[in-house]
């Protein structure tokens, strides 16, 4: 059983260049797995999933395509595209998981999350996360038109990239005890997660481990899971 993890490419037009490369990556290294697990922030704004601009289509395609060749596809929703719904489930064959999910790999249960609930020292990001995850919240904004919802995801982004830069990266980073938490309440002695950018594979203590998938920038990252173990890779896009 070979297993990929990816997260946090943020897909949109004004980078083709990321969006070739997984193109590239689900014909070619994903089309040789059993499953692949997308932990979040697939795409850089998500409005809903009754508008796909055209230069993302293909993604669902390809997605769909790898799924119909036998490949397993999960997605776990980020801060940036927590309105993908069953809609975009049913165009790709994905399956949509909750914000934490056990998984049991060859080497045990991993705990799966998108990780931007760890960050519980970011007292303001935790409110506005709770805002947006809320449903009554979120089908609110999917009755609105697409270019309200444009807007409103422009004025998010603008948002995010000014408390963004006043912060400190400690605070923008996860809480070691929420962590913990977190694997103890799952029984997991491995952490997989998303968000945080910061690529590593951290030793906690007990032999627990904690994961963190790379973004999609300069390079790319994923995760490979099979019966030899997990590998952090990286390559070039």
């Amino acid at each position: 059983m070979r297993t990929l993890f990816i997260s946090d490419l943020h897909l949109h037009s004004g980078r083709p260049d990321l969006t070739r490369a997984l193109l590239h990556f689900l014909a070619t290294t994903a089309k040789e797995c059993d499953q692949l697990y997308i932990l979040g922030d697939l795409f850089e704004a998500w409005i809903g999933d009754d508008f796909i601009p055209d230069d993302l289509q293909p993604v669902v395609t390809e997605l769909s395509t790898l799924s119909q060749s036998g490949c397993k596809l999960f997605f776990q929703h980020g801060n940036r595209d927590f309105l993908i719904g069953s809609s975009f489930a049913e165009l790709t064959g994905v399956q949509i998981l909750g914000d934490s999910e056990v998984v049991q790999l060859a080497s045990g249960p991993a705990l799966l999350m998108h990780g931007d609930q760890l960050c519980t020292d970011d007292h303001a990001y935790q409110a506005l996360r709770q805002q947006l995850r809320n449903p009554q919240w979120q089908q609110a904004v999917l009755t609105k038109s697409v270019e309200e919802r444009l807007e409103m995801a422009r004025q998010l982004r603008m948002a995010s990239e000014t408390q963004t830069a006043g912060k400190s990266t400690e605070i923008m980073d996860v809480n070691q005890q929420a962590v913990l938490a977190a694997m103890a309440g799952s029984n997991c002695n491995l952490l997989i997660h998303g968000h945080t950018h910061r690529p590593a594979v951290h030793l906690l203590e007990g032999g627990k481990r904690r994961i963190v998938l790379g973004d999609w920038d300069k390079s790319g990252w994923y995760l490979e899971a099979s019966e030899q173990g997990e590998q952090l890779i990286q390559f070039d896009l």
